[in-house]
């Protein structure tokens, strides 16, 4: 039995705004928008596309790590993702890094421009190269406040109003195991 579009379509925003819930905990991400084809009518898109402006100091591993599990959620429905850079100011960096290990020379099909320079930054910026427009003002930025520059489909507004919910990411039994459960995280803010 295939998988019907709204299926596909529900499992991409899940998995996004997954993402989203845990790269706001890392200090450095000043802007995450949601980006692509996911944000039209097209009943199967082929990835979700995020746009994760940081600190130029921000240690990108996490944030591949990241990027790397969201496309490991994803692939099991044949979907991808980019997590696509900027910097504070709108400058476009490329993507993060897809291999769990990244420095100069450790891969000859590495088509970084700069492969290492920056650890987990894969600026293949002669392959991909979003326009500074876009990055300026991407069509939906999800956080630190959603705006929405664009018609939002349904179901993407649905996940948005998701995301505004304190959210539990996972239970907590208070020592001595007495099975009453505290939740883990707090709700979905800014660090400051």
């Amino acid at each position: 039995m295939s998988e019907q579009p709204a299926d596909i379509r529900g499992k991409l925003l899940e998995a996004a705004a997954w993402f989203v819930r845990s790269a706001v905990e890392l200090p450095g991400v000043r802007r995450i928008a949601l980006i692509g084809s996911i944000l039209t009518s097209r009943s199967s898109p082929k990835d979700v596309d995020l746009l994760v402006n940081v600190a130029d100091n921000l240690d990108l591993a996490p944030l591949a790590s990241l990027g790397r599990r969201l496309m490991g959620r994803l692939q099991s429905q044949s979907r991808g993702t980019d997590v696509f850079l900027a910097d504070e100011h709108g400058r476009y960096l490329g993507r993060t890094c897809s291999w769990k290990v990244c420095r100069a020379g450790v891969r000859a099909s590495c088509d970084a421009l700069h492969c290492g320079r920056r650890p987990f930054l894969h600026d293949d910026l002669a392959t991909v190269r979003l326009d500074d427009d876009l990055v300026a003002a991407p069509p939906l930025e999800l956080w630190p406040t959603v705006v929405r520059r664009c018609t939002v489909p349904g179901d993407v507004e649905r996940m948005l109003g998701i995301l505004t919910v304190p959210h539990n990411n996972g239970l907590q039994a208070p020592a001595g195991g007495l099975g009453v459960h505290m939740p883990a995280r707090r709700a979905f803010a800014r660090r400051t």
